[in-house]
């Protein structure tokens, strides 16, 4: 009995050295990783500016139905007013616009559908050429910055928000005026301010990498979860801007999704897999991981909650035709979003083709 003890302990003895000699392989392995991820990544936000990001607003540039901040008064003076700017925008309406401009009431049926259709039938005329002619504005008192901007002469987005910017003067009552920046530094973090819909998006192109950042939703009216946007396509020169830059969106930290590209503007069901359903606090700090290969048109996302903890992958993308090297952008879907991101790394070319935040924490 005492013989058969001492050889249970020996191979218990042994079994546990095994498993401490693996152990220690696996810390091995895993330091090495890690000094290998530090060598090939970089920080994308230092806590204290916004350089290396650019901004987009589409609100800089477009009209929304929040915009008008007097519809009834602002479709009045479309539909009978004989100042320049009425008739200029009365000339660009089709038949319909017109005829239903004329019997508008906000208690209307066909309101908040004909209000949309103004809207977007402006925005053509806001998309260029530019609207300013002597003559045109000659009674119009122009702010300061209007007057700034039309020294420069723009062109592409510039000229947009020139357009923006002169309906604005032309219509003070009528049109909210808008701002060109939507996101600042805020206590070490980079927060979206609510003050429209659009993105911030990286100076650089990424391909192949391992983007790992930490993000809250702080508030939102009307409510939309963060959005962060791969696979985007950089506006050129003078070129306007894609909606989402046409990208490929993940929804924080829930796992919904979107596809920008301009010939889908969709859920992208058929190029998305959930691999689990989340119940995430989406208030709450997360850790975000994206494994993204531009090359093959491939990219995973885990959320651990709280930053730190073990992640858990939510869902994949797969569509070959979908990737694009380009930058990557943070995406404030429309006015009223207060989200805030911090801890911003990206790993090039990963070594390691696997989730790494799956494998921390307990």
């Amino acid at each position: 009995m005492i013989r058969k003890t001492a050889v249970l302990n020996r191979r218990a003895v042994v079994r546990m050295g095994a498993l401490a000699i693996s152990a220690l392989f696996v810390r091995r392995v895993w330091s090495a990783q890690e000094k290998q991820r530090a060598k090939t990544s970089e920080n994308l936000f230092d806590g204290k500016t916004l350089n290396g990001w650019i901004q987009i607003e589409n609100n800089a540039t477009n009209l929304s139905n929040s915009s008008i901040l007097d519809p009834a008064a602002f479709t009045a003076r479309l539909a009978h007013g004989e100042d320049s700017m009425s008739v200029l925008l009365r000339g660009q309406f089709d038949n319909q616009v017109k005829n239903d401009l004329s019997t508008y009431a906000i208690s209307n049926a066909n309101a908040m559908a004909l209000l949309s259709a103004v809207v977007k039938q402006i925005n053509k005329v806001v998309a260029g050429p530019s609207i300013f002619t002597a003559d045109r504005f000659h009674e119009i008192k122009l702010r300061p910055e209007t007057q700034a901007l039309l020294q420069q002469n723009p062109g592409g987005e510039q000229l947009g928000r020139l357009n923006r910017m002169l309906l604005e003067d032309a219509f003070p009552v009528e049109i909210a005026r808008s701002v060109d920046t939507g996101w600042i530094v805020k206590d070490g973090t980079m927060a979206s301010t609510g003050a429209g819909r659009g993105v911030i998006y990286t100076a650089q192109d990424y391909s192949s990498y391992r983007l790992i950042f930490s993000v809250r939703h702080v508030f939102g009216h009307p409510d939309h979860q963060a959005g962060v946007l791969i696979f985007c396509k950089r506006p050129e020169g003078d070129e306007l801007p894609l909606d989402a830059l046409g990208g490929i969106q993940f929804q924080i930290p829930m796992g919904s999704h979107w596809d920008y590209r301009p010939d889908k503007n969709n859920s992208g069901d058929s190029y998305f897999t959930t691999i689990t359903k989340s119940s995430f606090d989406r208030h709450a700090w997360s850790q975000v991981e994206l494994l993204v290969d531009a090359g093959k048109g491939t990219a995973r996302m885990a959320i651990a909650q709280p930053p730190g903890s073990k992640g858990i992958e939510l869902v994949d993308f797969k569509d070959p035709s979908a990737g694009r090297t380009g930058p990557i952008a943070w995406q404030m879907h429309n006015p009223g979003l207060f989200d805030e991101y911090k801890d911003i790394s990206i790993e090039f070319d990963p070594k390691q083709d696997a989730l790494i935040t799956t494998k921390q924490g307990k």
